[in-house]
């Protein structure tokens, strides 16, 4: 049986935050290693493994489609992330890189 205490402050547990934009890059580059290390597993196995046909060919199709694959994942933000700043609808005036010189 829990006793509560009522003078005890409410916790709060940040669970439900969103990982950092550095913790979804890193989470994603070690996706794509893994992906393109089957890759190179399956391609390795296809050409040095004495297999009938059809397995070479599942190790064939890994070589080919892993690296779509993995560059589509590893494009891909996590839900919930901002989406990267798009320079066309800022509503900041910037100087043209072309003018950035002191005195111009």
């Amino acid at each position: 049986m829990k006793v509560r205490r009522r003078n005890r402050p409410e916790v709060h547990q940040v669970t439900d935050a969103q990982p950092s934009l550095s913790a979804d890059i890193r989470k994603r580059e070690i996706s794509y290693v893994i992906k393109m290390s089957i890759r190179v597993v399956c391609l390795i196995l296809a050409v040095t493994v004495p297999a009938p046909w059809p397995i070479r060919a599942l190790f064939i199709a890994g070589a080919v489609l892993l690296p779509y694959l993995a560059v589509i994942g590893a494009n891909e933000r996590a839900a919930g992330l901002p989406a990267p700043l798009d320079d066309a609808e800022s509503n900041q005036n910037e100087i043209p890189r072309h003018r950035r010189e002191i005195g111009s």
